[in-house]
């Protein structure tokens, strides 16, 4: 069937001269007449917006600041993959285990393949979900290559990992965590570093500067960390745990690992002893801090979590910032009210008149017509047993509507 004919079947008669010309389209359907293109035709909204708001790809191009990754050739690819699957069908007990529902299957094998793999990958997509990049590095991203194993230490051997999106509360992230990754692998080919190997972590948070809603709040600053090992490194800033205010929502702990080429000097961040509650001392900028130094390391590593406020922050506030705790509530705008009008049409009449009241009068009245009918020691009146077999006769329907709804105990008779 034809265009046309499908369009006469459905009783729409279209008068088209030339669509993609631009000409006007006039399209009647059932009496209705449609003005301008028809969809398909026409141009959607978000074509509109594009035009409007035209930006230069080499301006909003995004840069990649991490390592690249060396892959092995397709042959190669090709060849493991032959031999693990040849190795599997050969392995008779491994058949067996398989048709007796008796397989195991190692949790722990299966998440480093994933690590190693496509893992890091995904962490790059879930830290742009959340904002990550766009808040710390501006324009720029990468893909973390190193894996970053950070987890808190709770009441006995309990631990609350970090697994990147995670919620932790302020009361388990008290104390610093435990952070482990391999230092002595070259990021780049994967294989063992031929000599030592220095590292940079930073832990900060984008959304805790009070003052400052571009800046961040620094947490923990460890520099010149020998091999991967974390005790070992420069304390720049001590560990501050995370404090989100009540009634902001879920902040984000970022922490990011540095590759360095050498040994740094990163003194002119160290934090005095007596600096450690101080806010605005701990006033960090990430993209300012990569492009200092971007000739002498490079992001290599990445773990986020959110917290959100707990009861515990009230005595940090008091005890370790040594300020009064914020409380922050959302300012709700009025909801939008249109002129009344002197005969509103489809609308109950009741209903529309107490738009236009003052909602502490309309509460007061229903509270009393709630209690009118209340015995101060038997209680409220008993409901009709059969509330729809009783008729409602002379009242206009606004009113019978009104009478219905407080008989069954509905709307907002309810609330009362």
């Amino acid at each position: 069937m034809s265009f046309g004919n499908l369009l006469m079947k459905s009783g729409l008669n279209l008068a088209v001269r030339d669509a993609q010309a631009g000409v006007l389209v006039t399209a009647t359907r059932q009496g209705h007449t449609i003005r301008g293109k028809p969809p398909g035709v026409a141009r959607s909204l978000e074509q509109r917006i594009r035009e409007e708001n035209v930006e230069d790809p080499e301006v909003v191009a995004r840069i990649n600041i991490g390592f690249p990754q060396l892959r092995e050739s397709r042959s190669a690819q090709l060849k493991t993959r032959l031999e693990h699957l040849k190795s599997q069908r050969s392995d008779k007990q491994l058949e067996q285990l398989a048709r007796s529902n008796k397989l195991i299957i190692d949790l722990d094998k299966v998440q480093r393949t994933y690590v190693k793999t496509t893992g890091q990958h995904d962490l790059r997509l879930l830290a742009d979900h959340y904002g990550i990049f766009e808040h710390l590095f501006g324009s720029a991203y990468f893909v973390p290559r190193v894996p970053l194993n950070i987890s808190y230490q709770l009441d006995g051997d309990s631990l609350a990992p970090v697994y990147n999106g995670n919620v932790i509360k302020p009361t388990e992230a008290a104390k610093a965590p435990q952070i482990s990754f391999d230092g002595l692998v070259d990021p780049i080919t994967g294989q063992a570093a031929g000599q030592d190997t220095y590292w940079t972590l930073v832990a900060s948070n984008p959304d805790a500067h009070y003052t400052n809603g571009t800046a961040e709040c620094l947490h923990w600053f460890i520099a010149n960390i020998p091999n991967g090992k974390v005790n070992e490194g420069q304390v720049l800033a001590e560990y501050l745990p995370p404090f989100p205010p009540r009634g902001v929502g879920y902040q984000r702990m970022v922490f990011v690992l540095y590759k360095q080429q050498a040994r740094l000097d990163l003194g002119s961040y160290q934090l005095a002893d007596g600096d450690y509650s101080n806010l605005e001392k701990r006033t960090f900028s990430t993209l300012d801090f990569y492009r200092q130094h971007q000739e002498q390391l490079t992001p290599a590593g990445l773990a986020f979590y959110q917290t959100n406020w707990d009861e515990s922050l009230t005595q940090f506030y008091h005890d370790v910032l040594k300020s009064k705790e914020p409380v922050y509530e959302y300012d709700f705008p009025k909801p939008y009210l249109a002129d009344q009008k002197f005969f509103p049409l489809k609308q109950p009449f009741n209903l529309y008149m107490d738009k236009h009241r003052d909602q502490k009068q309309v509460n007061k009245e229903y509270l009393e017509r709630k209690l009118a009918k209340t015995h101060p020691f038997e209680g409220p009146e008993k409901p009709l047993r059969y509330p729809n077999a009783h008729p409602i006769r002379d009242v206009p329907s606004w009113l019978r509507t009104e009478i219905r709804k407080e008989r069954l105990g509905t709307g907002r008779v309810q609330d009362y």
